[in-house]
């Protein structure tokens, strides 16, 4: 590519502006806006020309599957229905769309213009049946919808994030799932003029705008607007790529102390769909690190499209040599054997305490270790007695004490 640049929104326009090379390896500041045009969405399939190797390791990622149409795709259901369970009220018939395959999979049907989810869910990892109910009072949005699962509508609760572009007054999407020009804005003049300044590269901007990307779906929140055209929407109406997320969106408050739906007391989140929630929170966030220096959206051979396997994305920047890296050995370090579990970075640093179903937890973001003697304190699960089951925090406590090169204060905290 030539000339690099950035997408930003400002006053309901899109501008284009040009970053110098320099610029471009640090967070830039923002470029001065030019000449506005009129930008449409083209869809996923118009990207696969020019960007084939890109397009085909996205095509199989869970982003670019997370809802699935079952008259095309009847093998997406992963449910077992073949067994009676009196938690399942409803037929494999009246499904339409699946959402989700890795942790759970729940279930829509059609009513009317738009979708409700059904009230049992498929339990991916434990290959059993679980209720889907979201109780009065514990989303903020059950004030504002019937109590029954089957008159809550997926337009406004969930299809903004499972789509692109999707259009408040006609519930109509360009497409389903997460596809391109949710990360990057509409392409059409992209398509046109295929240079850096016609399309968002979210490397290209400024940390916060980028991983405002990720965060619009990948955390919990209301919209600052309430309620919009009489609706209450669980997700940012109006945000595209390129425009601060705060302008639109508000993250869930967390109260210090007090363990809430939505988070652990010391402010962690124990929720899914909470990264943002807690990125923001973190060191991580503060020193500019973005998303994308971990994950690859676009898909890797790795869990969770991290970029590199094992501890190698994170010791790419917290190697022994490196500056903000730990002392030591990664035996020194962890006080285990390198090829143990305990040695694992995200054992530690992002423990799985975030439920998404029944018992299947998913990993932390706040990249804080949580010491045993915070457990005693705020009740919030730690690393050391969720793998060792059969020990106390108060052995854990003691164990660290004689760990070298670990303060006394902060094993007592």
């Amino acid at each position: 590519m030539g000339r690099s640049g950035v997408l930003i929104l400002i006053g309901g326009a899109l501008f284009a502006g040009a970053l110098s090379a320099a610029s471009c390896t640090t967070d830039s500041p923002r470029p001065q806006p030019v000449a506005a045009a009129a930008r449409t969405f083209v869809g996923s399939g118009t990207c696969r020309e020019c960007h084939q190797e890109i397009y085909d390791r996205w095509k199989g990622t869970l982003m670019a599957n997370v809802l699935q149409d079952v008259k095309a795709r009847p093998a997406a259901i992963l449910a077992d229905f073949s067994t009676p369970d009196p938690l399942v009220t409803f037929s494999r018939d009246e499904i339409t769309h699946t959402y989700g395959s890795k942790w759970k999979q729940r279930y829509f049907k059609r009513v009317g213009d738009d979708f409700v989810v059904l009230p049992a869910q498929w339990d991916v990892q434990n290959k059993q049946w679980r209720p889907y109910y979201v109780k009065p009072g514990t989303e903020w949005w059950t004030a504002f919808y019937p109590a029954g699962q089957e008159q809550r509508p997926t337009g406004a609760l969930c299809d903004g994030c499972h789509s692109v572009n999707y259009d408040i007054a006609t519930k109509q999407v360009t497409e389903w799932n997460v596809g391109c020009e949710k990360c990057h804005g509409a392409g059409s003049a992209h398509l046109e003029e295929p240079v850096n300044e016609t399309i968002v590269n979210p490397a290209k901007l400024d940390h916060v705008r980028a991983d405002d990307i990720c965060i619009q779906c990948h955390s919990q929140g209301r919209p600052r607007q309430l309620p919009i055209g009489g609706h209450y929407y669980d997700w940012p109406v109006g945000f595209q790529p390129g425009d601060r997320l705060a302008n639109v969106w508000q993250l869930e408050e967390h109260h210090l102390g007090a363990e809430t739906f939505t988070h652990w007391p010391d402010g962690t989140a124990h929720k899914n769909r909470m990264q943002g929630n807690d990125y923001v929170n973190s060191l991580m966030y503060a020193k500019g690190v973005t998303c994308y220096g971990c994950h690859d959206v676009h898909g890797t051979e790795h869990d969770a499209d991290i970029r590199l396997a094992g501890n190698a994305v994170c010791t790419q920047c917290h190697a022994e040599t490196l500056q903000p890296g730990p002392r030591g050995s990664l035996e020194y370090h962890t006080q285990h054997k390198a090829d143990s579990e305990g040695s694992r970075c995200i054992a530690c640093h992002m423990p799985a305490i975030q439920q998404t179903i029944g018992t299947v937890m998913v990993r932390s973001h706040t990249f804080r270790f949580v010491s045993p003697a915070k457990s005693e304190a705020d009740k919030i699960p730690n690393a050391c007695t969720m793998c060792h089951k059969d020990r106390t925090n108060e052995w854990a406590i003691e164990e660290m004490r004689n760990w070298p090169g670990v303060s006394p204060w902060r094993v007592s905290h």
